[in-house]
């Protein structure tokens, strides 16, 4: 039970990370002197978790993960204000390696995966800390609420990956939510409204078609 609530929040940061890939990306080049290129960038979906942990009753921390997500970037990195994120998450994609955990997270307890199958967040401002990092802005909708959410982003690397060729952006994300803020309250207190999140992902450049203008 407690893994629902969980998961509700790390659909959120889920989605958050995306955006802090616009306002860290400006700063890589310089750091890393690797010329970022402007570009559509793809998550890609084998190397993008999202991993989330709440505290049962005070006994244990427990943990575990949410696949399932999309997202797409439109970045230009001597430009970032006019950059775009959309991400969404299938919920339905909850998995605890729990059976008849993972069938609790998807009714109308937590998820309600019946009536809101999905997630969206859409990125409206970044702010850079420092060369590495910064602080994404978002609106995120999940079960039909939508509420503000901001989320840290540390930029890990960027460059051409050997395994596939193709320009990658990596970064780790950061948050804390509170999962009855988008009505996912079963369990509370006992099982922790605070939910931390913790994010690794991995974009992808999508080269254009060769003959394409």
């Amino acid at each position: 039970m407690s893994r629902k609530s969980v998961f509700a929040s790390a659909a959120i940061a889920a989605v958050l990370a995306f955006g802090a890939l616009t306002a860290v990306a400006q700063e890589a080049a310089p750091a890393e002197t690797v010329a970022i290129p402007a570009g559509t960038y793809v998550l890609d979906p084998a190397h993008g978790k999202i991993t989330w942990s709440v505290s049962h009753l005070g006994f244990s921390t427990y943990t575990g993960q949410f696949a399932g997500v999309t997202a797409t970037m439109e970045l230009d990195p001597s430009s970032p204000e006019t950059s775009a994120l959309e991400a969404e998450i299938d919920v339905n994609s909850v998995g605890t390696l729990n059976a008849a955990l993972d069938n609790h997270l998807k009714t109308p307890d937590f998820f309600d995966v019946g009536n809101f199958p999905a997630a969206s967040f859409t990125a409206t401002s970044v702010e850079l800390t420092d060369a590495d990092s910064a602080i994404v802005a978002g609106e995120l909708t999940l079960r039909g609420v939508t509420k503000p959410v901001s989320f840290t982003a540390d930029f890990n690397k960027a460059g051409v990956n050997p395994l596939d060729n193709k320009f990658s952006l990596g970064f780790d994300g950061y948050a804390t939510i509170q999962r009855s803020e988008f009505g996912v309250s079963y369990g509370v207190p006992m099982i922790s409204d605070e939910v931390q999140l913790h994010l690794e992902v991995e974009f992808k450049l999508v080269e254009p078609e060769v003959g394409a203008k």
